[in-house]
């Protein structure tokens, strides 16, 4: 991860073996699928006594290149799901890491380098590259730029790509508007 894993609680008190089962899970989850930029967990118990007892639920952010999957797990139907005896802390925390690697390996099938049949591949040629700050610009074949990451270019070509490289790429809608994902550099047999 790019930046430490952040831990937070409310109304739970901090403990070493708390910390070090979400520090446990957070790198198994980091190791599972190494582009994590990001994971922040918000370990929370409610303030008054519920109808189920105060059965704690768990936040966890992780922040990957291209999207934030966010997962708030509390169990479902505590009642139910858990009967008797009421969730532990630990099974909580265990089923919100199981949920949110769920998620995670649904988003790395979502860009695992196969572009989908709905995916529209468009050509374009490489402008600028900006190696130090992780992303460049190439110019579509209707004369607009678009901007690119690092992590957008698929099999780890980034530092492959030269200025005026032709490439592929599906157009994809970003924060501040449209931007080049799944870059790959055009083979000659593309070309032909």
């Amino acid at each position: 991860m790019q930046v430490p894993l952040e831990i937070a609680f409310d109304n739970v008190e901090p403990s070493d073996w708390i910390e070090a089962d979400i520090r446990e899970r957070a790198a198994k989850l980091d190791s599972f699928y190494g582009r994590i930029t990001a994971c922040r967990v918000r370990v929370i118990t409610p303030h008054k006594q519920h109808r189920t007892g105060n059965v704690p639920t768990v936040h966890i952010e992780l922040s990957v290149p291209g999207k934030d999957l966010v997962v708030s797990h509390a169990p479902h139907r505590p009642e139910d799901r858990y009967a008797e005896p009421a969730p532990t802390l630990r099974t909580v925390i265990r089923d919100a890491f199981k949920a949110a690697e769920r998620q995670l390996k649904d988003f790395k099938q979502q860009i695992g380098g196969e572009v989908k049949p709905h995916d529209v591949q468009f050509h374009g040629q490489i402008t600028q590259l900006y190696p130090n700050e992780d992303h460049g610009f190439l110019l579509t074949n209707t004369g607009t730029q678009l901007y690119f990451h690092r992590n957008s270019v698929l099999n780890n070509d980034f530092d492959k790509l030269k200025k005026g490289d032709l490439v592929h790429y599906v157009e994809a809608v970003g924060d501040t508007g449209p931007t080049a994902s799944k870059v790959r550099i055009a083979s000659q047999h593309d070309l032909d």
